[in-house]
């Protein structure tokens, strides 16, 4: 059981690293890492020299990790879809009209609002998420377009997914695939995760040259991905 525990920081590879170390009754020093961020667990007594050249160590697989961690989409909160409800696309709200129709969803964009036109008993749900989804497809294909021609590389087929544990998702034989969920978010941080996703046709890996590929087309992308480590909690379940 831990009896000491406080919260530190170390300069590690260009970046502040922060954790919240544990001392307790153990034999070996270590490492967690959860949505609250990394945890050390040390034995009673562990000089801080020797904790902090155990982080050194292991640099590189903790800041895979943290970026791993802070690429999972949050949970959801549930969405009721009645007539003006908002729901966030691309970072704005747009409101939610109820109409009559043929079971299809029409995006005003000037006045930034979603018509569902329902035939009557419809569930609008599975009406929206088609219409949503099919409307972040276009958005997601249009920018890794963009960053494809940045990069000089092949423009690979893009899909959505709904996986739970990540935004995105690059793969040789598949191409790139891209939560439908992140068109809730802003324009910025969905781009990161597409140079992301884009940088990976080039390095497989997490590796430094890998994050030189995502700098080069995204420079800011340090602070996209802090900001994106809590940018799911609050986007709604559709």
């Amino acid at each position: 059981m831990s009896v000491i525990a406080r919260r530190l920081s170390l300069q590690l590879e260009g970046q502040t690293l922060e954790y919240l170390l544990s001392f307790g009754r153990r034999k070996t020093l270590g490492l967690r890492i959860d949505a609250q961020g990394l945890r050390v667990g040390a034995p009673l007594g562990t000089p801080i020299a020797r904790i902090e050249d155990f982080l050194r160590q292991h640099g590189r697989w903790i800041f895979e990790k943290l970026a791993a961690q802070a690429a999972r989409p949050q949970p959801a909160a549930a969405l009721a879809l009645v007539e003006g409800a908002t729901i966030p696309y691309l970072g704005q709200d747009w409101t939610l009209h109820l109409l009559g129709g043929n079971n299809q969803g029409l995006w005003r964009d000037e006045a930034r609002s979603i018509e569902l036109r329902l035939r009557p008993g419809a569930d609008p749900r599975p009406v929206l998420l088609r219409s949503f989804q099919r409307r972040a497809l276009a958005h997601f294909s249009g920018r890794v377009a963009h960053f494809c021609a940045r990069l000089g590389v092949p423009l690979p087929p893009v899909g959505l997914t709904n996986a739970r544990t990540r935004w995105g998702s690059c793969s040789s034989r598949s191409g790139i695939r891209l939560h439908w969920r992140l068109a809730h978010l802003a324009p910025a941080l969905i781009d990161y995760v597409v140079a992301h996703e884009v940088a990976h046709l080039l390095e497989m890996n997490h590796s430094p040259r890998f994050w030189s590929v995502v700098e080069s087309v995204y420079p800011d992308f340090k602070a996209a991905r802090a900001a994106l480590r809590g940018a799911g909690a609050g986007l709604p379940l559709i």
